[in-house]
C-alpha cells in the first residue's frame, strides 16, 4: 500500500453555472436549491461527492485490471465505487466475508474479523476510503458494530453562491407524446392548437451564479481507512474535471474556476521530523482564517453577475510568501501547471 496521507488539507473550491440547475431540490419540484433567508443558491455536499464518484467510476480504472494497463506494486487496491446507481450495499459488504474469514475466525475473533472485513472493503472501494459510509445496514458482518459507521478523511461543506440567485422556470414544448392514450386526449382537446402532438414541460435554471464550497482532508481518518497520497492525487484530479464529463440538459455549462488547497507541512526543521509530522497532522494555522484569505467580490457597479468576467478580477488571494503562515503551503490546482505559494523561511 502507498504512503498514508499525513498532512492536513483545507480546500476552497469555486465553480459556476450558466443557464443550468446545479442541484435540484426534490422538496421544491426540482427547483435549484436556495437559502430562503438570503436567496443565495446552495449545492449539497452529497451532490459534489457524486461528481467525484462519477469521474472516478468513468475514468480511473482498477490497478488490478491488467487487460487495461499493468498492475501497480499494490495490486490488491482498487478504485471501485460502492455508492452507485443500483448498488445493493448488503450484497457488496457480504463479499468481504470470505477474505476476512481467511485472516480471522468470526466465532473466536469477531472484532478482528470485522476489522479485516472493513480493511478489505476500503482497499476495494475508493469512495469508502475517501468519504466513508454507513455500512451497518443489517448485514452479517457489521450489524450493530461500530466498524459499520466509517468516517472518511474527506468531508465537503455545502456550496453557496457568492451573490443571491434568481431561479427561472422556463416553459418548453415537446412535439411527441408518451403513448396513444395521451395522443387521443390531445386530439379531442379544445385547445389542441397547431401541433396535435405538442406537450408542455418546464426547466428550472439559474441564469448565472458563482458558488464556493469547502473540503477538508483529515490524516487522522486517512489512517483508519487507508487513504493514501495516490488517492489524494486522484481526488484533486477528479475535482479539476468533475463537471467536464457530467454535462446534461440541466447542467450544460458548469465549470470549476478555482481550487485552493492549503496544505499543512509543519514548521520545524527537517531534522525534527517527528514534531514536524505532528504539526502537519494537526494543522499549523486556523482553517477558517486561511480560507477567508481568498476574497471574492462582484465587479463594482454590477447589481448582479451575468458571467464569470464579473468576478474574474475580483478574486483576490491575500496570501503571498511574506504573508503565508509558517508551515502552510497553498497549492493552486486550477492553474496548469499547478502553482504553489510557500511561506518565506
Amino acid at each position: 500500500m502507498g504512503k498514508i496521507v499525513t498532512n492536513r488539507h483545507d480546500i476552497l473550491i469555486l465553480f459556476d453555472v450558466t443557464n443550468g440547475n446545479p442541484n435540484g431540490d426534490p422538496d421544491a419540484g426540482n427547483m435549484p436549491r436556495i437559502d430562503p433567508t438570503t436567496n443565495k443558491g446552495l449545492v449539497s455536499d452529497v451532490c459534489l461527492k457524486r461528481k467525484i464518484r462519477n469521474y472516478i467510476e468513468s475514468f480511473c480504472l482498477s490497478p488490478t485490471d491488467a487487460s487495461k494497463f499493468p498492475p501497480q506494486k499494490d495490486d490488491n487496491r482498487e478504485n471501485k465505487i460502492m455508492i452507485h446507481q443500483g448498488a445493493v450495499i448488503n450484497k457488496i459488504v457480504d463479499d468481504a466475508v470470505e477474505p476476512a474469514s481467511k485472516k480471522a475466525d468470526p466465532d473466536k475473533e469477531k472484532d478482528k474479523w470485522q476489522l479485516e472485513a472493513l480493511k478489505w472493503l476500503c482497499s476495494k472501494y475508493y469512495d469508502l476510503r475517501a468519504f466513508g459510509a454507513v455500512i451497518s445496514t443489517g448485514n452479517k458482518i457489521f450489524k450493530g458494530s461500530s466498524y459499520g459507521q466509517v468516517r472518511g478523511p474527506i468531508q465537503f461543506t455545502f456550496g453557496r453562491s457568492i451573490d443571491p440567485i434568481t431561479p427561472l422556470d422556463i416553459s418548453i414544448t415537446r412535439c411527441a407524446v408518451a403513448d396513444e392514450k395521451e395522443k387521443k386526449a390531445l386530439e379531442t382537446s379544445a385547445d389542441r392548437g397547431s401541433g396535435e402532438n405538442r406537450t408542455m414541460g418546464n426547466k428550472h435554471i439559474v441564469p448565472y451564479a458563482l458558488y464556493a464550497a469547502k473540503a477538508y482532508v483529515s490524516p487522522v481518518f486517512a489512517e483508519k481507512t487507508g487513504f493514501t497520497d495516490d488517492d489524494l492525487k486522484l481526488f484533486f484530479e477528479a475535482l479539476q474535471h468533475m463537471f467536464t464529463h457530467d454535462q446534461s440538459a440541466a447542467r450544460a455549462e458548469m465549470t470549476v474556476r478555482g481550487i485552493y488547497d492549503f496544505e499543512h507541512v509543519g514548521t520545524q526543521d527537517p531534522n525534527n521530523a517527528e514534531q514536524n509530522r505532528r504539526e502537519a497532522r494537526l494543522g499549523c494555522y486556523h482553517a477558517h482564517k486561511l480560507l477567508e484569505g481568498i476574497k471574492i467580490e462582484l465587479k463594482p457597479g454590477k447589481a448582479y453577475p451575468e458571467s464569470f468576467d464579473d468576478y474574474k478580477n475580483q478574486i483576490v488571494c491575500a496570501w503571498t510568501e511574506e504573508t503565508m503562515p509558517k508551515g502552510v503551503v497553498l497549492n493552486l490546482y486550477h492553474e496548469q501547471p499547478v502553482a504553489s505559494i510557500r511561506f518565506k523561511a
